[in-house]
């Protein structure tokens, strides 16, 4: 992931504890450690408009770290007939996560913590069709206001893990009559291929312990948090942006365990 940073500048980075692996556990270890998973960059500070209040965030990038034997592991799977062992691993493996944490965040007890799946749709392109787009910003406004925070920005999960051109094709199955989780299936991929697990194991380096207050109407985001280690002392409901476009949208994800109000 590093073999095309100057070593001079990887040293200086490491010198000043700006670029550390961390094992499963949160815990740093040395980057040839048999246990080494996840590499972190940061903090990077990054200014931006909050509500209309100055901010600047505290932004750590990661990255799984991949050896060889993990790659040779998938492709023996791919040949015993298991296609999705090599995207999976495409996925955890190339995609730069982030966190983006107001200061203060490594410090402060049972921070709001948003972890929030990659929708370009929603995101940057402003879509109606999700509610990504206002739970973003919703997000960042809510952590500013509660004044400790932090959103995880997972890059890898456009379309629940389906990638940007597989999505785009599942919106014209859906203005047939699919639903979401249908119209993936369509074209044989998974109907959730999200892990969030990475996400915990940033959490427990950043945090040391901490337990967090998770923003999110989605339970499997706690049960990953919580499989990974990272305790979830409260859910904190995050419903906004309800629109004409993706109330059908809205419905589906409630009838698949989404914690979202019976006026949908």
């Amino acid at each position: 992931m590093f073999s095309y940073v100057d070593a001079n500048i990887k040293q200086w980075l490491d010198k000043h504890g700006l670029l550390v692996t961390v094992n499963r556990q949160g815990e740093t270890v040395s980057t040839d450690d048999q246990s080494a998973l996840v590499s972190i960059l940061g903090p990077v500070p990054l200014p931006r408009i909050i509500n209309g209040q100055q901010v600047t965030l505290e932004w750590y990038p990661f990255v799984r770290r991949t050896e060889l034997g993990d790659v040779l592991d998938a492709a023996n799977l791919v040949r015993e007939g298991q296609p999705n062992a090599l995207q999976e691993l495409l996925h955890s493996s190339m995609s730069v996560n982030s966190v983006f944490a107001l200061p203060g965040f490594r410090s402060a007890e049972t921070p709001l913590v948003r972890i929030h799946s990659c929708c370009l749709t929603g995101d940057i392109f402003g879509s109606q069709r999700c509610d990504c787009g206002p739970q973003l910003q919703g997000a960042f406004e809510q952590m500013v206001a509660d004044g400790a925070g932090a959103v995880i920005y997972m890059s890898g999960h456009e379309g629940r893990g389906i990638g940007l051109w597989a999505k785009a094709i599942t919106y014209l199955l859906q203005d047939q009559g699919q639903d979401t989780y249908q119209a993936n299936k369509s074209l044989n991929l998974p109907e959730d291929s999200r892990d969030f697990t990475d996400a915990a194991v940033v959490l427990r380096y950043l945090l040391a312990g901490e337990p967090v207050r998770l923003l999110s109407n989605n339970p499997d985001k706690r049960r990953h948090l919580e499989q990974g280690g990272q305790t979830v002392s409260e859910i904190v409901p995050l419903v906004v942006g309800v629109n004409e476009h993706n109330i059908r949208y809205l419905r589906a994800k409630k009838e698949k365990g989404h914690q979202l109000p019976e006026s949908l």
